[in-house]
């Protein structure tokens, strides 16, 4: 899948070719990963850890390469094996010993955050490994959404829908000057209830969506996950009052395209 999937975004043979076109072997590349909701709803180490080895393909060394989220207890509890200094890829959390959050915020528009020092200080690079989920307040959260994880104080961004905080905190500079590249895990999608896990209206779609505009993989996301509402006789976000309204504000901020009609998507099955 990400040979496939790297390789048709990019245009390149492979996964290696793909990410040479992105990053540089002078990177330290952060994959940014969302463990909230445990172990039954978060990209497990089965699924990262084979995409972080593949850096080394373009000189970019193992220990230079760290999957992290907000704390080392959910990276645990999510099946991750921390690794703060060892050798290999590193898996931390920003309560790490001598990671935390910025002594000052930095304001943005609307948003004042102290931000993870794991994106500040650590990398040059950054990939959203998000999951997609449905939100019972933003609709939908997927790679934008997933760097309120990057900052001291989410809770203040959940007003209108998260709008357009989401989009206002992605622009903000240390988040969009390193990011580069979404991956959206929609192996088994929360189209309902989310963003905790209920089985219930946890559903397959063994599913991989690549990009390197990140309104438009959340666009993406954000249909599949109503085609999935939809055959569960789910009301669309909409009908909910809760859409992302956020991927429109978004496109106005220039981040990307949100629109169907404006998105290219190339599809392939493995």
């Amino acid at each position: 899948m990400y040979d496939r999937g790297l390789g048709l975004l990019t245009g390149q043979s492979d996964s290696g070719a793909g990410l040479r076109s992105l990053f540089s072997p002078a990177d330290r590349v952060g994959i940014k990963v969302n463990t909230i909701a445990g172990r039954d709803l978060t990209s497990p180490p089965e699924v990262t850890l084979p995409f972080a080895r593949l850096f080394s393909r373009i000189g970019i060394p193992e220990k230079n390469v760290v999957i992290w989220d907000r704390t080392n207890r959910e990276l645990k509890a999510a099946g991750y094996l921390l690794n703060a200094a060892g050798s290999g890829v590193r898996i931390l959390g920003t309560d790490t010993a001598g990671a935390g959050y910025g002594p000052e915020p930095i304001i943005h528009q609307g948003i004042g955050s102290r931000f993870s020092a794991v994106l500040t200080d650590l990398v040059t690079a950054s990939v959203s490994f998000a999951v997609l989920k449905d939100h019972g307040l933003a609709g939908v959260t997927a790679g934008l959404k997933n760097y309120f994880g990057s900052i001291h104080n989410p809770n203040k961004y959940h007003d209108q829908n998260c709008d357009p905080y989401v989009a206002e905190l992605f622009d903000a500079p240390p988040v969009r000057t390193r990011h580069r590249l979404t991956i959206l895990d929609a192996l088994v999608v929360q189209c309902h209830r989310g963003p905790s896990f209920h089985a219930r209206w946890a559903e397959t779609a063994e599913t991989l969506v690549f990009g390197t505009d990140p309104v438009a993989v959340d666009a993406v996301g954000w249909r599949l996950l109503e085609r999935l509402r939809k055959a569960k006789g789910l009301p669309t976000l909409e009908e909910e009052e809760r859409p992302p309204r956020y991927l429109q504000t978004a496109e106005r901020m220039g981040l990307g395209r949100s629109a169907a009609a404006d998105i290219r998507i190339v599809e392939d099955e493995v």
